[in-house]
């Protein structure tokens, strides 16, 4: 029996690289990456392409050279918290484009489902979970992701407007802050996360925590979200979704600098630098919907998350520098 064929965008990336290791087993994948040589390291029987995914005349040829049953659409231009507050614009433009192309050459080609993963910075900041329909166009969107969250946004509703015009199946993806093994753990670029865990094993005496560290996070361990595609791929019904995926659940920044300093045998005097960004919003996710549809369920803790990212960290970035 011949196996499905999977393009993974993205595939160099956080989450791409985690759903290639995922599937590799299941499906015939093409790993699309942005640059020649996969920083993340290439995944025997993989077949690895380097494609410019902003160029129209890249991505059409991509689908006409090649059948997909299933995209998986990572490819992103990220950053973390220092460039949201201080260059928003590097968001906005290249994955405006860049899903544009994609869509479209999908639904053209007759892609059997495209996935795509959004955030969750549209969602007003509560104390409460908020399900998908919590959010409508006429909220206001917190200032410092204003442009982030407006360009997730809209290409949500390009997943909605081509499953309507096409035969592929949609699936948009409102994760919450998504940590594991191969994030990024540059201070520079990285979410909360990856930063405590380089911070901390790296520490000695101290440990500096951007703002006042009262702000919450909703995060999730990366397995889970690699299981969270795999069951909308299985289960998804209809021909476009969107669903929640995350924790349900919001920890402090003080709780988890403190999490990932016990799981390393550290005790580091903490210390607040309020210059430095600091975006105090606290979004908690309703998973409802994704757990009643899909038969999803979040089953890593924090701490054996945390656990494993750390040794992961140790082993695979700290010993080579």
């Amino acid at each position: 029996m011949m196996k499905k064929t999977m393009l993974i965008c993205g595939a160099d990336g956080f989450i791409g690289k985690n759903a290639l290791d995922f599937f590799k087993d299941e499906y015939e994948i093409l790993a699309v990456v942005f640059q020649s040589m996969p920083k993340r390291g290439r995944v025997e029987g993989v077949d690895f392409i380097f494609f410019v995914l902003r160029d129209e005349s890249f991505v059409k040829s991509l689908f006409e050279d090649n059948h997909f049953d299933v995209v998986l659409q990572c490819a992103a231009t990220t950053t973390g918290s220092k460039d949201v507050v201080e260059r928003p614009y590097v968001h906005v433009t290249d994955n405006v484009v860049m899903n544009a192309w994609i869509f479209r050459e999908a639904t053209l080609a007759g892609v059997g489902h495209v996935l795509f993963p959004s955030c969750t910075v549209m969602y007003q900041p509560k104390d409460k979970p908020q399900s998908e329909d919590d959010w409508s166009s006429e909220d206001e969107i917190y200032g410092n992701y204003f442009g982030v969250g407006n360009m997730k946004v809209f290409n949500e509703k390009m997943c909605d407007f081509y499953s309507r015009i096409g035969t592929t199946k949609f699936t948009a993806f409102r994760h919450s802050n998504v940590y594991g093994p191969y994030d990024k753990f540059d201070l520079d670029k990285c979410h909360v996360v990856p930063a405590f865990v380089n911070k901390v094993i790296n520490a000695t005496d101290t440990l500096e925590i951007w703002g006042t560290g009262k702000a919450s996070r909703d995060v999730i361990y990366i397995d889970d979200l690699v299981e969270f595609i795999a069951l909308c791929i299985k289960n998804q019904k209809s021909k476009y979704e969107l669903y929640n995926c995350g924790a349900g659940k919001a920890y402090s920044i003080l709780e988890l600098a403190q999490t990932v300093m016990n799981i390393n045998g550290k005790s580091l005097e903490i210390k607040m630098d309020t210059s430095k960004p600091d975006i105090p919003t606290t979004v908690i996710l309703n998973c409802d919907k994704a757990k009643t549809e899909l038969g999803w369920e979040i089953k890593t803790s924090l701490i054996d998350g945390l656990s494993k990212t750390c040794d992961w960290y140790i082993k695979n970035v700290k010993s080579n520098n």
